[in-house]
């Protein structure tokens, strides 16, 4: 009798609701710190020096920034006791409006895609007995997350990581590979750091017969000349990665991307201007965010947590600093066809055979 109540205790404990998000993780600030303008300055003057901003040797500057900063400060404490499922806190997006955070760090650009391209081929279609959960990260397919920075780049880092990821299940060999190669020399349909797509860009890589390393072909943050005759630091030609082609995963099917992401890693379109996710910190996200989609990041595996709330975890390309170590936990089985944030919208994935 007393095992069987310890057990119930147990079970309770463990699908009983989360505490809210203030209470479950310690921030180091709260809605006090913005009663005292004392109080938020110094908490503002530790937060920039600790990300080596230079304004604050000017005090124009730093003025304009400071009221930017409390401002962004304030969404987050109101917004964390709104939420259930996810929280926010200050990162190094925190002196950033949300319009410029919206020019610098997003970068899907559909003005030259159309649907009519997309591939009739879906490998995966008939797929069965998926696991109830995968992690990429754990099966060493994927690369350290990296950082776009201001440049409207994250379709190459999409496109990117999904690469890497079949190279490492098809080769057994994770390679960090270039993107600032696709922003430099992928300019027919695809423009840098202005933006692009992930399906162009994996055609762009299969013609041209693979990437190089970002050791060859190192990040810059900004358009550049392409390098095609660049040499490797051994002196000799450079070795590239390459894969087959590209398959889309069947639009508006939350099935269909299960299927693809128990095989490999797939490149995803989201929206991604909404300002939750500018400060995104942890848990699983839950909206707000719309379907017009502005932003490539990387599906990278999927589970559901203890209390039953099923998501897609997604490899973002803003730096580890940002989420979850750079990743986020994103809801699955909302009833939207679309998906959260229209996740299903626009899925893909490279194909690799094998040597």
């Amino acid at each position: 009798m007393e095992l069987s109540f310890i057990l119930l205790l147990l079970i309770c404990a463990i699908i009983a609701p989360r505490a809210s998000p203030l209470q479950a993780k310690d921030l180091g600030y709260s809605s006090t710190d913005l009663t005292s303008d004392e109080t938020l300055l110094n908490l503002f003057h530790s937060w920039a020096a600790n990300h080596d901003k230079p304004y604050l040797t000017s005090p124009e500057t730093k003025s304009t920034k400071f009221g930017v900063f409390k401002d962004n400060l304030n969404h987050i404490i109101s917004a964390n006791k709104k939420r259930k499922s996810h929280w926010l806190g200050l990162n190094a997006f925190a002196d950033m409006t949300h319009d410029e955070f919206k020019r610098n760090y997003l970068g899907l650009n559909l003005q030259k895609y159309s649907d009519d391209k997309a591939s009739a081929t879906f490998m995966y279609e008939n797929a069965t007995n998926l696991p109830t959960w995968i992690d990429w990260r754990k099966k060493g397919a994927v690369t350290p997350v990296k950082n776009q920075g201001g440049c409207g780049s994250c379709w190459a880092f999409s496109a990117v990581a999904a690469m890497e990821g079949i190279n490492q299940i098809v080769t057994g060999n994770l390679s960090s590979l270039s993107e600032q190669e696709l922003i430099d020399c992928d300019i027919i349909f695809n423009e840098g750091c202005s933006g692009g797509t992930m399906d162009y860009a994996f055609a762009f890589i299969a013609t041209i017969g693979g990437l190089r390393t970002e050791q060859d072909y190192p990040y810059t943050m900004e358009d550049g000349s392409c390098q095609q005759t660049m040499a490797s630091s051994f002196g000799s030609e450079v070795k590239r990665v390459s894969i087959s082609g590209y398959e889309d995963v069947p639009k508006n099917s939350e099935a269909s991307l299960l299927k693809a992401l128990a095989h490999q890693p797939v490149s995803i379109a989201i929206e991604g201007s909404d300002r939750d996710l500018q400060f995104y910190k942890g848990g699983v996200f839950e909206g707000p965010c719309g379907t017009e989609l502005d932003h490539g990041v990387t599906a990278v595996g999927y589970g559901m947590t203890f209390n039953g709330q099923e998501y897609i975890l997604v490899k973002n390309s803003w730096g580890a600093e940002w989420g979850e170590g750079g990743f986020i936990r994103m809801r699955r089985n909302t009833g939207k066809v679309e998906g959260l944030c229209g996740m299903y919208k626009m899925a893909s994935y490279p194909t690799k055979n094998k040597p």
